[in-house]
Parts: C-alpha cells; structure tokens; sequence
C-alpha cells in the first residue's frame, strides 16, 4: 500500500521545509487542542497531533467501509430496542464489571418506569484496520463500534486542507486535488439538528455534557458552530452542573437553569473515573427525561465489547436484523475473529490457547476511549492471574490484526523530526435518527483516520499515541 511519495521521504531538506508549513497550516484551519499544561484554558493551545504526509488507504476498502456503515446504524438502533438480548448478553459482564452493572441498573429501571424519550439520535463511530492475511491481501476488519463519544469529527473536517498545502508544498499538486472531501462536523451537527426539531421546541437548547478537563474542545466546537449557524442555541455543561441545576418537571421535560433541554450530546460518561455517586444520579436524571440523549443508555450499551462478541456468533446477526440477509453479509464480512471468556469449556479453551500464543490476540476491558487493550507479554500475565476466576468474563478475546506498516512523519509539538513505522486505522461515523419506529435519517457522515507508530500497540489521539491523518487512496 506505498504512497507515491516514497521518493519525498529521502529528501531531508524538503521535509523540514514541508513540517514548518504543515504545522503553520494545521493552526490557521483550526486543528487545534488546548496544551497539557492548561488543559481548561484556551489563552495557549497548540496544534493536534497529526501525519505530515497523508496515509495510502484501499479505495476498494475504504468504499466498502462507507458502505456498511447504514447497516451498523440499524444494528446499533436494533441492539438498543432489544431489551432481551441485552440482558442475555451482558449477564455474566455485569456480575464482575461495576461500571457496566450500573449503566445496566438504569437502563433497567429506566424501562421499567416507561421510556418518556421518543425520538432517539445515534452519533457513532465504526472503526476498522487494514488486515494483510497470510497472502498479503488487505481486507477490513473491524477493531470497534464507539457509540459514545466519538470524537474528532470536527479536527478531522479541518486535516485535509493541511495536507493539501504540504503535497503542493512538495511539488504534488495533482496528487493534492486527489485528497477527499470531508465534513463529519457537518454530519454529526446534522443529525443532532433533526433530533431537535423533532423533539418540537424552538426555544429548547443542545446541551453539550462535557467532561471537567477539555483538552478537545476545539472538535466539539466545530459541531457547536454548525448549530448555531443553524440557529440552534447550545450550553456546555458537567455532569455537577446537572446534579446541581437539572430537574424534571411533570411531564419529564428536562430543564438546566430554566432553559428547556431538546438533546443531551455525551462527550462524557464512557469510562467508570467520569463518574462519582452524584454524576450517577446525574446520569439516571438524565435518562429519565424527555430530552433526546445521545446516546440513550441502552445505545451506550449497545458499543460495550461484550456485545460485539455476541455479535459474532452465528445467527446472532440474522435474529436482529431478520429479512436483511445483504446488510448481515456485509456487516460479517468486517469481523475480525472474536472470542468469549465465560466460564466453561469454551472459555477455559480459549483462555489456554490464548495463555499458550498470547501474540495471535488481543485482551479488551469493557472500556472506551482507548489504551485499554493488553496484547503479548501483558496479555497473557493478566489471563493466566485470572483465568480460573469470574473476572475473566469481563473481558473478550479478539484476534490481533496485521496490518502492513508504511513510513510517515508524526508531527506533535515539542517533538524531534523524525521518520516512523506507522500502521492506520479508518473510522466511519454514522448518524441515524428514529421517532418512535420510524428512521427519520441513517447515513454515512465522513470519516477519520488515525496513525500511530508500530511500537505503540494501543490508543488513540485523545490518549497521545495516535495522530490525525487523511486517507490517499490507492
């Protein structure tokens, strides 16, 4: 999968020339993150990690990303809706994972009380890697569904134009006229916009639930601005603002300081240290009311690892989404091979051969937001401390994919020059809206593609180990 610019990557001086504007033009179109330092304060920022030189993706691959992801929307909403394949699925996680018991607690009294929410808003974000088998042939496969959270649609809106101006910087302004097109910022404030006419109230605001450190708030700002150049009012608030302000009125309209919530978008909430015992009774405030949430609980749940797992056996797929035989056989033809570890025989032989080949498999937590993942040496101590114990079930086994390296420069600030080993990884983010049992909008709304060095086995840009990229098609 080279790129054509094997030739550019041995010619030092051009690349030092082609870094110094590359991270001039990262900070004049906005791919922007507040610093460490200051990670509340926009006086100082710098610019988000990213690749100087866009990364070679398969058209064929990436079209067939772009095509499957209306399918994953319908299973997503179908997962949601179905409140018995969620508790069969996340029976044994929920006995050993807190966190995963509790957004089930919710979910389960939510239900039991009646959904007073009846329009439901999905923002997700499939994520694949390039898998070159044992011939060497690329094919995608799945690494995860995030379906809270998803973030840099909005930084990533903004790359392209970056490498644009390196490659003509290069000499490579055809190449440059290649690069796609994408807006996921436009996408994702899309949905969120119809969300909010139809939940009916014009003077009902967005509300941006955010976490107390926002390194990232430039990404949600680019989603921000598209509301409001929609006339759509948003207020930025924590889950102790909710605690302390929000409140329910008879109807189970939601309400933060007088003003009426239409739509509560999570970029918080995904990992058990956002949350105390107020930010849960925040959370169940939230899910009780009327407001459109996205994601609802059973939404958040729908991404956890364990689902995904399920996902993978046979069948499953057909009694979720019955009569849609072409959308399961393209949404199968992306996983990678997925693994339980409940307790049995079929648990007990996995877990051995994992013990055994720790190499051929990855190890993941029921967690999102990256570099949680164990692999090798790591994985394998973690297996064999627990491989006898329920704890085990909190966790799934997945195949480890091989994806081929290529070379590339990764621009962070305060970092030496230097060429690296890279490996990609594409997300697709999908946007649907229902109202009652009608889908209102499912699309396909861009993309993202993150790069990180061979060395680094997990994480993403957000946890400091990825970077941001633009895909070349090849």
């Amino acid at each position: 999968m080279a790129a054509p610019w094997e030739d550019v990557l041995q010619n030092e001086p051009a690349i030092r020339e082609a870094a110094s504007v590359a991270v001039d033009a990262a900070l004049l179109e906005g791919v922007l993150m507040r610093t460490e330092r200051e990670p509340n304060a926009s006086d100082v920022v710098s610019y988000a990690p990213f690749t100087l030189l866009p990364s070679a993706v398969p058209s064929a691959l990436f079209e067939q990303a772009y095509a499957v992801q209306q399918d994953f929307n319908l299973l997503v909403d179908a997962i949601s809706q179905n409140k018995e394949f969620l508790e069969h699925t996340l029976a044994s996680t929920i006995k050993v994972d807190d966190f995963t018991a509790q957004l089930f607690r919710i979910h389960m009294q939510v239900l039991e009380e009646g959904l007073a929410q009846s329009v439901f808003l999905g923002i997700n974000r499939s994520d694949y890697m390039f898998d070159c088998g044992v011939d060497g042939t690329p094919s995608l496969k799945q690494i995860e569904i995030n379906t809270i959270a998803a973030s840099f649609g909005g930084l990533t809106s903004r790359t392209a134009a970056v490498h644009g101006r390196v490659l003509k910087v290069l000499g490579k302004s055809k190449e440059a006229s290649r690069l796609l097109p994408n807006n996921p910022s436009k996408g994702l404030a899309l949905g969120i916009a119809k969300a909010w006419q139809l939940y009916g109230s014009q003077s009902a605001v967005v509300m941006f639930l955010v976490e107390e450190v926002q390194r990232n708030i430039f990404d949600q700002r680019c989603v921000e601005n598209e509301l409001w150049n929609r006339n759509i009012r948003v207020i930025r608030k924590r889950f102790s603002d909710v605690f302390e302000k929000g409140s329910l009125d008879d109807a189970k309209r939601l309400y933060m300081d007088g003003q009426e919530v239409a739509v509560v978008y999570y970029r918080e909430g995904y990992v058990p240290k956002n949350y105390d015992q107020q930010n849960w009774e925040a959370r169940l405030l939230l899910e009780r009311s009327r407001a459109v949430k996205c994601p609802d609980i059973a939404t958040q749940l729908a991404g956890t690892k364990k689902v995904q797992q399920e996902l993978s056996r046979p069948g499953t797929l057909e009694r979720l989404l019955p009569g849609r035989a072409e959308a399961v056989a393209r949404i199968r033809a992306t996983f990678a091979g997925l693994y339980s570890l409940d307790m049995g025989e079929e648990g007990d032989k996995i877990a051995a051969t994992a013990i055994a080949d720790p190499d051929r498999f990855v190890l993941k937590p029921q967690r999102e937001g990256g570099g949680n993942n164990l692999y090798g040496e790591e994985l394998r101590q973690v297996l064999e401390k627990i491989r006898d114990s329920p704890e085990r079930t909190s966790y799934i086994l997945m195949d480890k994919i091989k994806p081929q390296p290529a070379m590339n420069y990764l621009l962070r600030a305060h970092s030496p020059l230097q060429v690296s080993e890279c490996i990609s990884e594409l997300g697709i983010f999908g946007v649907y809206v229902r109202q009652g049992k009608e889908m209102v909008m499912n699309k396909a709304a861009g993309h993202l593609l993150r790069t990180k060095a061979i060395e680094h086995a997990d994480g993403g840009v957000a946890a400091g180990v990825a970077v941001l990229d633009t895909p070349y098609l090849v």
